[in-house]
């Protein structure tokens, strides 16, 4: 089993590249097939957080690195940080 990470970040305020991004952000985190992933918007859309595991923080931000809001200058900041969730 490796460690535990969440990946929180807040969006920039361009509503219509992120709609159109979105469909790209959900199919590269299901198709990652981490183990123990899970992720999703806040309620009011300005961020998310995903939850996932990996053998360490390098693998995870590479991982964090391809996801399609950060390749195309979405997200306004970001945040990874190991988690033990119990």
């Amino acid at each position: 089993m490796g460690k535990r990470f969440a990946f929180f970040y807040f969006m920039k305020k361009e509503p219509e590249k992120i709609r159109a991004a979105v469909p790209s952000h959900i199919e590269y985190w299901k198709g990652c097939s981490l183990q123990g992933y899970e992720g999703g918007p806040f309620a009011d859309r300005s961020g998310g957080l995903i939850t996932f595991e990996t053998e360490n923080i390098e693998e995870a931000t590479r991982v964090i690195m391809k996801d399609p809001f950060v390749l195309q200058n979405l997200i306004e900041s970001k945040y990874i940080k190991e988690w033990a969730a119990e």
